[in-house]
């Protein structure tokens, strides 16, 4: 397992120096700056790759870009419509230029819209630590009361739109903005920022959309570009939806199991593979992330290794994000998992036999509540997770007491 960690760019809070003290094997970064639907230019990719090799003050880092995350998909892909086409002939040529630079894994998601949702980005948790947070009765209160989405309420299980309603009544106007830019927040780092009517419009883009049409057109697109990847040497990776549920009336198509076998078995590439995020998909008490990793592993190209806390029975639920070996997946049969595909992958002869893997989403402790950093990417907090998560695979795969013969 590659050890990683995701960097924004000169503006991230956590810079080169402080991976290098975590002790990361490799980068996983992306032109956040480039409007989507735009060309990754070579000179643009060499920069990127510059600034991750440098430290502070200039010398060698030792570090390289091994991990693209994320080469976003237009909404115009998703919806073909607009400048569709010339944007998956934007997106072919920026595979080539990656190629070219010598980058191999492509994360990419078919979320419509937003990229993530949460309701609150500081949730405080029990040791004084904060996370992040999806409460269901909050974003239904914003669904409902304040994007006032028509159908919104009946979208709801019973008895949500009731707490929803008390909830948004008790809400302050402060409480109103904040909960309304948490919930718009989109990806950290992006190029485009969404507003209230950003979102109306979008929504009616898709009012028609239904998750058979979106799927046909994640197909359609892998169809496209998975050839394109398999003769660059390329690998690309599908991150499940996050939350792994529909909301806002929108179809969701990435979020189980029987999803990532479909999306497999319609474009049987290996260049067409999985991002394997198990706190996006253990948001669903359904998702067997361990199970998923023994069944799939043959696809998975990259690991988002996170946990998460289910606060309510059910699809949908509200849940936070929790630590590393805490929540409700089991981390350890999990990296067991992975380990026992890498074994399999060695066995085989393939050239792909680490799988890079970042600790996703950590909480906010120590220092990291004084430093502003990107929602979910502190240092400290990823740091621990990743010191959680290296104690685990040193444990599992010791010859005496794990998983080696």
């Amino acid at each position: 397992m590659r050890q990683t960690w995701r960097w924004f760019g000169p503006k991230d809070g956590v810079g080169i120096d402080d991976m290098m003290q975590a002790g990361v094997e490799g980068v996983v970064s992306a032109l956040h700056h480039v409007p989507t639907g735009d060309i990754w230019t070579p000179k643009q990719i060499a920069q990127r790759q510059r600034e991750i090799a440098t430290r502070a003050d200039g010398s060698p880092s030792g570090l390289a870009w091994e991990v693209v995350e994320s080469l976003s998909v237009s909404e115009d892909i998703k919806k073909q419509t607009g400048d569709w086409r010339a944007h998956l002939a934007a997106y072919k040529q920026s595979m080539g230029n990656l190629a070219a630079a010598g980058l191999e894994v492509i994360c990419y998601n078919f979320m419509p819209v937003l990229d993530w949702t949460r309701t609150d980005l500081a949730y405080r948790v029990a040791h004084g630590g904060t996370a992040m947070r999806f409460d269901l009765h909050d974003f239904a209160a914003f669904d409902i009361h304040i994007l006032k989405r028509p159908g919104a309420a009946e979208s709801f299980p019973d008895g949500v739109a009731e707490i929803a309603a008390e909830r948004f009544a008790r809400m302050d106007d402060a409480a109103r903005r904040a909960l309304t830019t948490n919930v718009v927040f989109g990806l950290p780092g992006a190029a485009e920022h969404f507003t209230l009517e950003d979102v109306r419009g979008h929504l009616a883009d898709y009012a028609d959309m239904s998750a058979d049409r979106l799927r046909g057109h994640l197909i359609d697109f892998l169809s496209e570009v998975a050839p394109v990847a398999e003769r660059l040497g390329l690998r690309l990776c599908c991150h499940p939806d996050d939350p792994p549920f529909p909301l806002l009336g929108l179809p969701r198509v990435m979020s189980t199991e029987a999803d990532y076998r479909a999306l497999m078995e319609a474009v049987d590439l290996r260049a067409n593979g999985i991002t394997l995020c198990s706190g996006s998909l253990g948001a669903r008490a359904d998702n067997d992330i361990p199970g998923m990793m023994a069944r799939l592993g043959d696809r998975v190209h990259f690991l988002h290794m996170r946990n998460v806390t289910r606060e309510s029975e059910g699809t949908p639920c509200s849940f936070h994000e929790a630590e590393h070996l805490g929540g409700d997946t089991d981390m350890v049969a999990f990296i067991a998992a992975v380990l026992r595909e890498e074994a399999r992958r060695r066995a085989e002869g393939r050239a792909d036999v680490s799988i890079p893997f970042r600790p996703d989403h950590g909480q906010d402790i120590l220092d990291d509540l004084k430093r502003r950093t990107q929602p979910g990417y502190p240092a400290i907090g990823r740091l621990k997770g990743l010191a959680e998560l290296r104690g685990v695979m040193t444990a599992l795969d010791h010859p005496v007491h794990g998983l080696t013969p």
